[in-house]
């Protein structure tokens, strides 16, 4: 059994999320997609100081955490950034983080 059931869906999500955020190249990755979205492995790989299959590697793990897409086209994959996951995972890094600082300011007036 999967110690991840011991978590409700939202903290399970966002951990997810933070793993996928949690190396440079993927938060460059990202932004490379943000600034120019539909890209190959080869573009972003001409962007980056990293090997095509470092590059292959991270584009995999954002791929996996739903935040980018991956489209075949002939023999190459577009990849782009799905912005309606983004905007979910903004949601969820907001509403966690409101959360806390809401709880903090509360604590500290009493």
């Amino acid at each position: 059994m999967s110690k991840k059931s011991l978590f409700d869906s939202n903290e399970v999500e966002l951990s997810v999320l933070c793993k996928a955020l949690g190396h440079p190249a993927r938060i460059k990755i990202i932004k490379i997609l943000l600034a120019k979205n539909d890209q190959t492995c080869k573009d972003i790989v001409e962007m980056l100081p990293l090997s095509q299959s470092t590059v292959s590697q991270h584009l995999s793990e954002l791929r996996n955490a739903q935040l980018i897409t991956g489209k075949n086209h002939k023999t190459s994959v577009i990849y782009s950034v799905d912005k309606n996951y983004l905007a979910k995972s903004q949601k969820l890094l907001s509403e966690f983080f409101n959360a806390h600082i809401l709880n903090v300011r509360q604590s500290t007036l009493f």
